[in-house]
């Protein structure tokens, strides 16, 4: 997966976006102004933060040397990823799984407007 590959995936998402609070050279990508991936499209190798259930978490961390604990987050809710160590598939669901979570964590209200109850 390439990073443009990468940065149009998580931007297919309902209501996602793209900000740079942390500058020019990190792309967050959020739904409803909650992050579901942090992401420098520029770095080599292609890394992605994404946030996942503590339990799959340690899970996924265990099966693929490519998963560790999320850099400068919270290591129980966030995996970071070596993103061309792992299959494109792969990769593509667990940036949906993260948005997923997060989404989980909206209102009920915000989840019904985004089709995903």
């Amino acid at each position: 997966m390439t990073p443009q590959e990468l940065r149009t995936f998580c931007l297919e998402f309902n209501a996602s976006a793209e900000e740079f609070p942390f500058g020019p050279e990190a792309s967050v990508f959020k739904v409803l102004g909650k992050m579901f991936a942090l992401v420098a499209l520029d770095a080599r190798p292609l890394k992605v933060s994404l946030k996942c259930d503590p339990d799959e978490a340690l899970r996924l961390r265990e099966e693929h040397a490519a998963i560790v604990p999320g850099w400068h987050l919270n290591k129980r809710h966030w995996n970071t990823v070596t993103v061309s160590e792992l299959p494109a598939r792969m990769v593509r669901e667990l940036v949906e799984d993260s948005y997923d979570l997060v989404v989980a964590g909206l209102p009920k209200a915000e989840r019904l407007r985004l089709d995903r109850p």
